[in-house]
């Protein structure tokens, strides 16, 4: 590469971009999958794809190419690849849960019990068959709950389902009710039990969870960056403890409900980020939902600190997780899972311009060109979160900040707010109104639209 210098300039993403000698003129990138991704790497300016055994700079790789290959390849300096050699130590739900468990421990033996209830934010949750003896202590406490059993290793929904008596629990230790895909499944596997979220947030009457992502960079020091967009999932039948067997009322993964009867591609089953912080806002106000998304932030702070300790720090690594967040009817967040290789498969246009603006801003921060001076606080939709400390807003003061006043930088949902949105918003609720023989599903795109004008113009102002 040549080493001639030349003067830097502000890129168009509000960075300072370094010398030309100072980053690739070309970067040779492998991609182990076919969606969102590879669109994005193959229209990247100055990146060329390689094939089978070609030398790469880059590679966005599978887990299972991880497993198979990290240990046995030479990596140069400059070479970086997407996922952390135990990245399972978050993303697996019994590690995950684990890690969380012995955290809070340390803290509260450390920091004292107070600090140690930040950690509260994750159900009662067992691995099977190794805790089962504690579980069935914990079941009988609290007779006629409901828990949901889950696959550690799985993802989209596959092998889980919910139960309410020992009995359910018996029955599927003896293969007794399960199909044969799923006794394989029992016997090569370990599930947990978790106690379920019997009371969620519902809007419509319909269950929901928000996909939220964050990058780390590194893990010492810890450097992480909470994505501004994301969505919340919706179930497409309403909520009800009645039939812990339909899966189209408590799995909200959009490999479930795209196979629903009723399911239509165009609508999807999808808010955008900013969408229900609008909503939320117009029925709590602003210094509840405030509070909530701080709780939220809060989440990923903790779990990524629980794993810092484990997590094999290398340099040429980095991880787009995908948190999976539920909300209960007391605008509690629950920590659900943490995804080590969330879908960028776009279920709608709407969400493939969101998927890849998500993944060229990774791209920009993981930084191949050499672009970024390491100041940022932002980088396209990504602010810093965490960096090796908490990370604080441009407006606040350093000098006179107390505990009580801290401003993290993040603005999860509060992006695109403008009269593009306010004219959409208002596009959808006139032309679902007009339609007398709308579906029931029409409430996705029914939300009060002079509430959300006027919310806007409110959030705007702020």
């Amino acid at each position: 590469m040549s080493k001639n210098k030349t003067a830097g300039y502000k890129g168009p993403y509000g960075y300072q971009k370094r010398r030309e000698g100072d980053g690739r003129s070309c970067v040779r990138y492998k991609c182990g999958l076919t969606n969102t991704i590879q669109d994005v790497l193959r229209q990247r300016p100055g990146w060329m794809e390689v094939k089978d055994d070609g030398e790469w700079d880059f590679n966005w790789c599978d887990v299972g190419w991880l497993r198979e290959n990290f240990d046995h390849s030479y990596m140069e300096e400059h070479v970086r690849i997407c996922h952390f050699r135990n990245h399972y130590e978050l993303t697996r739900k019994n590690l995950m849960v684990k890690n969380l468990k012995r955290y809070r421990k340390t803290l509260e033996r450390e920091a004292g019990r107070i600090e140690a209830s930040k950690c509260d934010f994750f159900p009662r949750t067992f691995e099977l068959p190794s805790e089962y003896h504690l579980f069935v202590e914990e079941f009988k406490r609290s007779p006629g709950s409901t828990w949901i059993m889950k696959p550690v290793a799985r993802s989209q929904g596959k092998g889980i389902f919910l139960f309410q008596k020992l009995k359910d629990i018996m029955d599927w230790k003896k293969d007794g009710s399960r199909s044969e895909e799923q006794r394989d499944e029992t016997q090569v596997e370990s599930y947990v039990a978790q106690r379920y979220v019997e009371n969620p947030y519902l809007i419509s009457g319909r269950k929901f969870d928000l996909r939220v992502y964050v990058l780390v960079t590194s893990y010492i020091p810890l450097k992480a960056w909470l994505y501004r967009d994301g969505f919340a999932r919706f179930s497409s039948t309403r909520f009800s403890l009645t039939s812990i067997d339909d899966q189209y009322v408590h799995l909200t993964n959009v490999a479930v409900q795209k196979t629903a009867p009723d399911y239509d591609p165009e609508k999807g089953c999808k808010w955008q980020m900013q969408q229900l912080r609008r909503y939320l806002t117009a029925r709590h106000g602003t210094e509840t939902i405030e509070a909530l998304f701080k709780d939220v932030d809060n989440i990923f702070v903790r779990s990524l600190q629980s794993v810092q300790k484990v997590i094999i720090n290398d340099k040429h690594c980095f991880e787009l997780y995908g948190y999976d967040i539920l909300l209960d009817q007391d605008l509690k967040p629950w920590l659900i899972e943490v995804n080590a290789s969330p879908s960028l498969t776009a279920s709608s246009q709407e969400d493939y311009e969101m998927k890849c603006c998500l993944l060229e801003d990774t791209l920009h921060i993981v930084d191949m060109e050499g672009r970024l001076t390491g100041r940022e606080k932002r980088v396209g939709g990504y602010d810093l979160m965490w960096n090796d400390g908490p990370v604080y807003r441009e407006d606040v003061n350093l000098e006179t900040l107390g505990s009580a006043c801290f401003t993290a930088n993040t603005h999860l949902g509060k992006s695109g707010l403008n009269c593009y949105s306010v004219t959409t918003l208002g596009f959808k609720f006139i032309s679902s109104q007009s339609n007398k023989k709308a579906s029931e599903n029409d409430w996705l795109l029914t939300m009060n639209f002079y509430t959300s004008i006027h919310l806007l113009l409110t959030l705007e102002r702020a």
